[in-house]
């Protein structure tokens, strides 16, 4: 049997801001991006941006499909939550072997590599990860409407709700609120504004967050302790116990380092890798998987 690594494989990380699609075999590593991929939200339109995402990694390797279809390839996809989305997605794809699972398992085996330890994921989104003597825990991932406390989208929101609140005289006027009122024309503009946001709009303030709590902003501080605070109660849930390793991964998540409880941060490391680097090492247990079954 040959080394996994050393075999072809294809791997798939999508999620809601965009989809990144890698042929690795041995040394080399062929990557293309697209557009954004949920087979929760939206399946038909997920499997078009896949599949134009597949063909143009075809292209880029000079592959056919024939060779292509016998690649094991593996998917870590928002969205794909159940046996049933999974199985539809894989009968709409070429390839003989595919895995698809959540994007959640990527991300962890990305950042922590083979080892135990603890991922909070906020970007558009959020989730907690946990490997734990070998033992992977999931949490989160639900999206804008149920879950993702910490994401940016969800400071974003508290953003503007908390820029309410100083127009109703229940916080104090500070730099961050001035410049939501200003920028939207009022409160009346706010509201207008958010009643067609998308998730992504809103999580486009965390950086308008983030820049002021920078700057002493109180109003903003005050956002990111809460959003650190809820990181910081999920994994005591999961079980963290001073010792072990923590990544705060996705656009706004390294912004709460130092509002997490001085043990957590004395725990923080650098991830290893992305999520796409985990989707390759899961292709390529997949890859050995396959391998066995053969024999």
């Amino acid at each position: 049997m040959r080394d996994s690594k050393n075999h072809p494989v294809i791997a798939v990380d999508g999620g809601g801001t965009r989809c990144r699609f890698a042929f690795s075999h041995a040394n080399e590593r062929i990557v293309i991006e697209t557009g954004s991929a949920n087979v929760s939200t939206n399946f038909d339109a997920a499997c078009s941006e896949i599949t134009r995402g597949i063909e143009a990694l075809v292209m880029r390797a000079g592959l056919d499909w024939a060779t292509i279809a016998s690649i094991p390839a593996y998917f870590g996809l928002a969205g794909a939550i159940d046996q049933k989305i999974t199985d539809r997605l894989a009968s709409a794809m070429p390839f003989t072997h595919v895995r698809i699972e959540d994007d959640r398992t990527a991300a962890l085996r990305g950042a922590l590599g083979a080892s135990d330890g603890m991922i909070a994921h906020c970007g558009t989104g959020s989730f907690v990860a946990a490997r734990m003597n070998g033992a992977t825990r999931l949490v989160g991932g639900w999206g804008s409407v149920l879950g993702d406390p910490s994401s940016a989208q969800w400071v974003g929101r508290r953003a503007l709700s908390q820029t309410l609140d100083v127009v109703d005289g229940l916080r104090a006027e500070a730099d961050l609120s001035n410049l939501l009122l200003q920028r939207h024309g009022g409160a009346a503009g706010i509201v207008a504004w958010a009643a067609a946001a998308t998730a992504v709009d809103f999580g486009a303030i965390a950086r308008d967050v983030t820049r002021c709590a920078e700057q002493g902003d109180q109003l903003a501080k005050g956002i990111l302790q809460d959003a650190s605070d809820a990181i910081s109660d999920i994994l005591k849930a999961l079980g963290w116990v001073p010792g072990t390793t923590i990544c705060l991964t996705g656009g706004i998540g390294p912004h709460f380092a130092p509002y997490l409880p001085s043990a957590m941060q004395h725990d923080l490391a650098a991830p290893l890798g992305e999520p796409l680097d985990g989707a390759v090492a899961l292709a390529q247990d997949f890859c050995r998987d396959v391998s066995h079954e053969r024999l």
